[in-house]
């Protein structure tokens, strides 16, 4: 499975009040930070971080935003913002 984004990619967050599964965070797993990866599990107030390979890094409950635009190697930028974010 490819990547979401491709390496390197210079990426905008947003820190928002809450998250959901599919969002792509930078956030704090087991003292390590991990960035431009996908939330595949919510617990309570833990998101289970992973990559688009399927490995799971583990249980974050700091989280410091989600990505909502990318500028690609190529210089193509991508955005990540929800149907509802569009009209703001």
């Amino acid at each position: 499975m490819l990547p979401i984004l491709t390496n390197p990619s210079t990426c905008k967050y947003r820190r928002e009040t809450s998250y959901r599964i599919g969002d792509i965070v930078f956030c704090k797993v087991k003292g390590r930070y991990i960035d431009a990866h996908k939330i595949t599990a919510i617990q309570g107030s833990r998101y289970l971080i992973s990559n688009n390979h399927g490995h799971n890094n583990g249980w974050a409950t700091t989280i410091f935003g989600r990505v909502i635009e990318a500028t690609l190697a190529d210089g193509k930028v991508r955005s990540f913002l929800k149907d509802d974010e569009q009209s703001r």
